[in-house]
């Protein structure tokens, strides 16, 4: 018996080993086009790096039409006998490379550099830090990529002009000055590109990226679900001047001057009561709605509608194969800007970053920097800086006053049990602490359970409760 406990202990042993090892295999590499080593695919004309921007049209002339469809959404098919790899084209990076879609931590990487919020960011007005925090970004993007942890494609930055701050999404933006929000555009989106002098010089389709990026939401977008009214029903109504003045600067600072390689086009109809226009209902069918989305430019469908409607719609000459083909042209271009279709990318500029270059001490620092940079302080009287000011390892305001020790009697008292703070049984405990108090830190906020994207707040006021806490408090 205990022979063969030994010999199970062994097999399960080896088992784990192996199990461990696929895992690491599966982090430690990433699926690419155009591999050298199969002689099956690297003589493909869209492989030959001596060719510029016509080998994605070589591309598209060796699909299918149903492969060619199956390009057209964000999760893109891969192409086996082209040896052309699955591909996910949504991944997030609004202040860090973010979890979700595309992107995933492991024990590998279990987390990337998160910096302060946008509108903090901006609130710095320094457009070398907003550079940086580019860099620092797509570093670590290329080094996930690496590693099979993220794709190359992110859909930031969110450059709608905030005209009301109730709008769920309000910290996404960088404020309410289109000028301000076109600065920040343009200086982060330049990190995030990180070309070289010399490579500007290249014709803006041969012209390498480090990642992609897009600015998004064109155009006059700031609801999302306000008492009923959604993002998808909405009218924003917009006058001439205000569209030129106000929504259209930070898109056009976006293309003219960043040079972003996309646009992401947003949720809402804008009627301009003073051009001609006809009201928009929707279409009789779903090839109808592909049809004229395709021959207004749209690309790409962020989920399945293109990829499910379209072969259809051409069948039903709805729309034409051929504006299939140039909008393929177009997303394989930012492929091949890329290194897509160049091979191992382990052997391309980027290839030796790796889980290292994640989370650095560096990339911390400069995200210290930032929210020092961005927070605004309105009044002090002589209270501000506590002593023995230092940073340190801590996650909350308490633990911070606790290791510090500012004081020696430290008094906590939550006041509400989350951030809702529907219950006020604990208010009338944090009101008395507080009388009894020389120094009272409050601390009250929002969070996702409020604004969120689908969700806008009702109010510009704090929870009702919470809002009773602090005024309790002090």
């Amino acid at each position: 018996m205990e022979e063969f406990r030994e010999a199970m202990k062994k097999h399960i042993l080896f088992v784990l080993f192996f199990l461990l090892l696929l895992v690491i295999k599966q982090c430690a590499t990433q699926p690419h086009a155009c591999d050298v080593s199969d002689p099956n695919v690297r003589n493909y004309a869209f492989c030959d790096t001596s060719l510029s921007c016509e080998r994605t049209s070589h591309l598209v002339s060796y699909l299918t039409l149903e492969e060619k469809v199956q390009q057209l959404g964000n999760r893109a098919k891969g192409i086996p006998r082209l040896g052309v790899p699955f591909y996910n084209w949504w991944n997030q990076a609004l202040h860090g490379v973010a979890n979700g879609h595309c992107v995933h931590f492991n024990a590998t990487v279990p987390g990337a550099t998160s910096f302060p919020g946008v509108t903090l960011l901006a609130a710095s007005f320094n457009t070398s830090l907003w550079c940086k925090m580019g860099q620092v970004v797509s570093t670590e993007a290329r080094a996930m990529y690496n590693v099979g942890l993220a794709g190359l494609t992110f859909w930031s930055p969110t450059i709608n002009v905030l005209r009301d701050p109730r709008w769920g999404r309000v910290q996404e933006t960088p404020g309410e000055d289109p000028r301000l929000v076109s600065e920040y555009a343009v200086h982060y989106i330049r990190g995030l590109k990180e070309v070289g002098d010399g490579e500007f010089n290249k014709s803006e389709s041969n012209r390498p990226l480090k990642v992609s990026n897009c600015c998004k939401h064109y155009s006059a977008y700031d609801l999302d679900n306000w008492k009923g009214i959604t993002r998808f029903t909405f009218d924003a109504k917009v006058t001439e001047q205000d569209m030129e003045a106000t929504f259209q600067p930070p898109f056009k600072s976006c293309i003219q001057e960043g040079h972003v390689s996309s646009v992401m086009c947003s949720y809402n109809k804008i009627v301009i009561p003073s051009r001609h226009h006809n009201r928009m209902h929707y279409t009789a069918t779903a090839e109808d709605a592909v049809a004229l989305a395709l021959k207004a430019g749209l690309k790409m469908n962020c989920g399945r509608y293109l990829q499910d409607d379209t072969q259809k719609a051409i069948k039903l000459k709805k729309v034409e194969e051929a504006i299939v083909d140039e909008s393929l042209l177009y997303n394989f271009i930012v492929l091949k800007r890329l290194g897509f279709f160049d091979g191992d990318p382990k052997l391309l500029p980027f290839g030796k970053l790796g889980p290292s270059d994640v989370c650095t001490d560096d990339n911390h620092n400069l995200g210290v920097e930032a929210a020092r940079q961005g927070i605004v302080l309105l009044d002090n009287d002589e209270l501000f800086p506590l002593s023995q000011w230092k940073v340190s390892n801590y996650t909350t305001l308490l633990q911070a006053l606790e290791q510090k020790k500012y004081v020696p009697d430290l008094i906590y008292e939550p006041g509400c049990s989350d951030i809702l703070c529907k219950d006020d049984n604990q208010i009338e405990a944090a009101a008395k602490a507080a009388a009894l108090a020389d120094l009272v830190v409050v601390v009250v906020g929002l969070n996702s359970t409020i604004e969120n994207e689908g969700a806008d707040r009702e109010s510009l006021k704090t929870p009702w409760f919470s809002r009773e806490a602090s005024e309790g408090s002090v």
